[in-house]
């Protein structure tokens, strides 16, 4: 007997990023994580930045996504994602001067800065390093 899996695709404005069949996932979703099974019930969610976790048989993959949404429906699962990277094609050198930048930003406390938007650069970089160092 074959374990059920589900296909997942994940989809930025510039490319397909995953398009697999997978056992299981978790997903960040806005009100905190989100694990989908095979047959799961119809679900469409917002994610927050933050890493994607699949699985394929006893492998696992890590996906960086940056916002977007999730819809799942008839056993496949469909992420559109503002940006997503997978772990092994993160450069962790521009992401740890990423973050040090955004940390530098915050630091500074300049009045003309976007406190906002320097804080979802540091936690894209530090979601971006947490999954290209923990393989």
């Amino acid at each position: 007997m074959s374990e059920k899996s589900q296909r997942l695709e994940i989809v930025t404005p510039q490319r397909k990023v995953f398009s697999e069949d997978v056992k299981f996932l978790v997903a960040p979703g806005t009100d905190g994580e989100l694990g989908i099974l095979p047959e799961h019930a119809p679900l469409i969610t917002s994610l927050n930045i933050g890493v994607l976790r699949i699985q394929q048989d006893r492998d696992f993959i890590k996906v960086v996504v940056s916002g977007g949404f999730m819809e799942v429906r008839n056993s496949r699962v469909t992420v559109l994602a503002t940006s997503a990277e997978r772990a092994d094609e993160i450069d962790v050198a521009r992401a740890e001067k990423a973050k040090k930048r955004a940390e530098d930003r915050l630091a500074a406390k300049a009045a003309d800065l976007d406190v906002l938007r320097a804080e979802l650069a540091l936690k894209r970089a530090i979601m971006r390093l947490r999954a290209a160092n923990d393989k």
